[in-house]
């Protein structure tokens, strides 16, 4: 374990602190520029040194390190594919059991092991509001196996079994009305290309109690077709163009924007930044911005946040 102290540090008038110490080694197997490796550099420097990793088969699964090294200095369990969300309640439950309860159990999950194979777990767990964080670090595909499509996969992005762009009539899975709709504890949507949105965002995440789910979006420069150090840059088009709009859950239950863009962008500058897009026609660009303009004027589905 990192014997480093935990020193809080403050950020201006932002409700988060976070600790000096690093909880993630040098030397991982993470790609450059890998989202999925930042963010969970930055979420242990929120969660601190009492935290639980329980990662199913993913990106992380290898970035972490093969047997018996980790690049963590926290406690790693892996699980099979589908039951992360099962295992981390399980693990919750033992500690409760020993009289543990400031642990923080955090599962770190891709999108294929969120939106598709790990649903069913991650239901269940929230039905049942075990006392977990649930994380999906999103890069929507496949990435570790080759880049092959997932539910969280947009349209017209190119993948290995989608080489000519995916299907416009298949749409990118909405996870946050998924799991709104089992009525979390927290719920959020992230990005460490907006830092102090999401340590906030961790923060609350690590305080409240019951099912708590945060939805990342991490860049994959490979599977992205995009230069590793435009790996942010791209995620903060993501945002600044509304295609990923960050928002949390209010108390009445809607989903509230936390940062709202100086200046909305074209979503067609953010589709031409990535190699991925390349064979997305006019007509469909159009779609995309059609269909992202139809939640930014929905307020059910997305309100501004005052001050």
């Amino acid at each position: 374990m990192n014997n480093m102290p935990d020193i809080p540090r403050f950020h201006g008038n932002s409700n988060w602190q976070a600790i000096a110490a690093e909880l993630m080694e040098p030397g991982h197997m993470g790609c450059p520029g890998c989202g999925a490796s930042l963010s969970m550099r930055h979420a242990l420097k929120v969660l601190g040194p009492k935290t639980i990793v329980v990662m199913p088969a993913c990106c992380w699964a290898i970035i972490a390190g093969g047997q018996p090294t980790t690049a963590l200095d926290v406690p790693l369990l892996h699980t099979p594919f589908a039951v992360a969300a099962a295992v981390a309640g399980g693990v919750r439950q033992a500690l409760a059991a020993q009289g543990e309860n400031e642990t923080t159990v955090l599962t770190w999950a891709g999108d294929g092991g969120t939106f598709d194979i790990g649903l069913q777990g991650i239901s269940g767990a929230a039905e049942r509001q075990e006392d977990i964080i649930y994380v999906c670090y999103d890069n929507e595909a496949y990435m570790n196996t080759g880049i092959q499509q997932s539910s969280a996969t947009p349209p017209g992005a190119w993948t290995t079994t989608t080489p000519t762009g995916k299907d416009f009539r298949y749409a990118k899975k909405d996870i946050l009305a998924i799991i709104k709709a089992h009525n979390p504890a927290y719920l959020a949507s992230a990005t460490i290309a907006y830092p102090d949105d999401f340590y906030a965002k961790f923060e609350k995440a690590k305080t409240a109690r019951g099912f708590r789910f945060l939805h990342v979006l991490a860049a994959c420069p490979s599977g992205w077709k995009i230069a590793s150090q435009d790996a942010l840059k791209v995620t903060r088009m993501a945002v600044d163009s509304g295609v990923f709009p960050l928002v949390e859950m209010a108390a009445d239950g809607n989903l509230v924007q936390t940062v709202k863009p100086a200046k909305r962008i074209p979503v067609a500058d953010y589709l031409k930044a990535q190699g991925r897009f390349s064979k997305i026609t006019a007509e469909e660009i159009e779609i995309w911005q059609e269909n992202v303009d139809k939640v930014w004027m929905t307020p059910e589905k997305i309100n501004q946040k005052n001050g």
